[in-house]
């Protein structure tokens, strides 16, 4: 049977959208943008004690003292595993999408109850929206929107509708029939009788079909991590690809408190919307309120509690935003003067290590640097699209050739600044009988028929399994397996321990063959190719915008003995602390920073 193009033809549509419409999309990625950093804006500026103490007077009007201090509790523990900032991003992210995504579903699920053949119509629909995994929501969010907020807003917002129509126009259709009809005898318009009548009964089955789309959306915010969504996606997606078990616990502990708290607050807010709700909870509370765990503020109290706290933040100066208690930087040092540079990393060791030492020369030069860890696909596409200003880490001509054929247009080749490198397979030196690629046929048994691999998306991969096993004739004997950098290290490290024999994909220069006895498979076909230098690549126009930083991104070389200690010293300092080792560095350094970033060259 022949094969069905439909992956071209979706390609195709998408590539139609994204040229014919670019503006319209803009347009709505600048709204979207807007709304997210005012949100943000205002829930980053209390201290963030006194901002769980507003969120904990909510929880206490909405569900009582019990709600109140278990919520205190568990937004202090999100503040004390360091993980507040992420969550207010999450957050605003979550209600943004919500938001809009509520805006869209209360009518069109008015008017499916309303018309059955729109029903009929949507139900399919629906089922796709909500069938389709995930992760294939952001593929083509990145083409209209780049990287960023923006496209996980949007693909949560695909991804969360469903519930939202669906439980409102349920709501709507299980409103008593005779009620509509009586409504209707005293002479009431249809649409007195809707907002009247019927949004008021259905809306319990409305706020549950709310609750549904913020659950959904946490789950989808998480995801948006990859394409450098921030938030607590963020630092789950860079504790998976490093293998971080203490941040991927932090992290998404902190998920699940704030997951908790809105689902508990969103579903309490349903009944205190809503007329029987109350009633409902009025004759319930009436034989409890001796009891002072069943103590429910009145709404007045419970604004007055929020304005007072309000008012203290503004009294001790908490609102002007967290600080920076670097020292400021002045006189000829200051060439940035404040303004932001977006760096993007993928997150192998050299690219991590430049990164943060970029980040901190760009501080001690007066720029706000923003470092955002993206997958390799994603990181090329924010670059082209003007969303990220400059990575360090491309390997050319070779290792990431497909994506600079792909996108060279758009972006600027700063040139190579270590080189040359070399990729090869890797196995411990105690693997006797196996010194080439080729001595790897015909032992797939021994090494369980598997090659250890990184990102998937790395140029790496593609090589070796478009290349490299092919002109060995390893196909079908081994299977590649995809996973992360840190991955990859960590079934080393556990293989050696136990002395087994393993092959995994890893590249020169790299501070694993200093820590663990390893040996390079020759490539006697040179089916790797020639050695790739590692490249700073940067978005068309920032030269013209900061001409001083492009000046010295060009000029930026390291040696190999500079590129392994800055390795070394990141890895040692951990992680969430990659900047000390930098400045580790540079202190045992001193001449480095002058060199790299002269203060003359303006």
């Amino acid at each position: 049977m022949p094969r069905l193009p439909l992956g071209d033809w979706t390609d195709s549509a998408v590539t139609f959208l994204r040229d014919h419409f670019g503006p319209l999309f803009d347009l709505i990625s600048g709204v979207v943008s807007g709304m997210y950093d005012g949100l943000d804006a205002v829930l980053q500026a209390p201290a963030p004690l006194l901002l769980a103490g507003i969120l904990a007077v909510l929880a206490l009007w909405l569900r009582g003292v019990t709600a109140g201090v278990l919520s205190f509790a568990g937004l202090a523990v999100v503040v004390s595993v360091q993980q507040w900032d992420e969550a207010m991003d999450t957050l605003s992210l979550v209600l943004v999408a919500t938001v809009i995504t509520i805006v869209l579903a209360v009518p069109l699920g008015i008017w499916s109850a309303r018309n059955r053949t729109v029903s009929a119509a949507l139900r399919p629909v629906l089922d796709f929206m909500q069938t389709m995994p995930a992760f294939v929501y952001l593929i083509p969010g990145i083409f209209f929107f780049g990287v960023g907020q923006v496209p996980g807003i949007i693909a949560t917002i695909v991804f969360s509708l469903p519930p939202g129509v669906r439980m409102t126009e349920l709501g709507i259709r299980q409103v008593d029939g005779e009620l509509v009809e009586a409504a209707e005898a005293f002479g009431t318009t249809p649409r007195s009788t809707l907002l009247r009548v019927q949004l008021p009964l259905a809306l319990p089955t409305i706020m549950a079909g709310v609750n549904q789309v913020i659950m959904l959306g946490l789950s989808m915010v998480v995801i948006s991590g990859m394409v450098g969504g921030g938030g607590l996606g963020a630092s789950v997606f860079t504790a998976i690809s490093q293998v971080d078990i203490g941040l991927g616990f932090e992290a998404g502990l902190s998920v699940v408190i704030l997951a908790m708290y809105l689902d508990r607050v969103t579903g309490a807010l349903g009944s205190r919307v809503s007329p029987l709700g109350r009633r409902a909870l009025a004759a319930a509370a009436a034989p409890r309120r001796s009891r002072l765990w069943a103590y429910r503020p009145h709404t007045s109290v419970a604004v007055v509690g929020v304005v007072v706290l309000a008012l203290v933040a503004g009294g001790m100066n908490m609102l002007g935003g967290n600080g920076d208690d670097k020292p400021a930087v002045s006189g000829a040092e200051n060439v940035g003067k404040g303004r932001q540079v977006d760096i993007g990393y993928i997150p192998w060791d050299e690219g991590i290590a430049s990164t943060y030492l970029w980040k901190e020369l760009l501080e001690r030069r007066g720029y706000r640097p923003k470092v955002t860890q993206y997958d390799v696909g994603a990181l090329y596409t924010g670059m082209s699209a003007g969303r990220v200003d400059f990575e360090t880490d491309s390997w050319l001509p070779v290792t990431h050739q497909s994506y600079w054929e792909k996108y060279k247009n758009q972006l600027d080749d700063y040139g190579s600044w270590y080189g040359p490198t070399s990729l090869e397979l890797t196995v411990p030196s105690y693997v006797k009988g196996v010194d080439s690629l080729a001595g790897l046929k015909g032992q797939g048994k021994r090494f369980g028929g598997r090659i250890i691999g990184i990102e998937p998306g790395a140029g790496m991969m593609k090589m070796l399994n478009d290349t490299v096993l092919k002109k060995y004739g390893l196909e079908g004997e081994y299977k590649v397996t995809t996973g992360s950098t840190a991955s990859m290290l960590a079934q080393l490290d556990r293989s050696i321990k136990a002395k087994e024999p393993v092959v995994v994909t890893l590249w020169s220069p790299h501070w694993a063959y200093s820590e663990f006895p390893l040996k390079k498979l020759k490539d006697p076909l040179g089916a790797w190719g020639k050695g790739d230098g590692i490249h700073t690549l940067a978005r068309d126009g920032f030269a013209a915008k900061e001409p001083a930083v492009a000046r010295w991104l060009k000029d930026f070389t390291l040696s190999e003995k500079e590129l392994t200690g800055l390795e070394a010293a990141v890895h040692g300092a951990g992680q969430g602390h990659e900047q000390d080792g930098v400045r580790d560095w540079l202190a045992r350094n001193p001449s480095a920073e002058n060199r790299l970033a002269p203060v003359g060259s303006r």
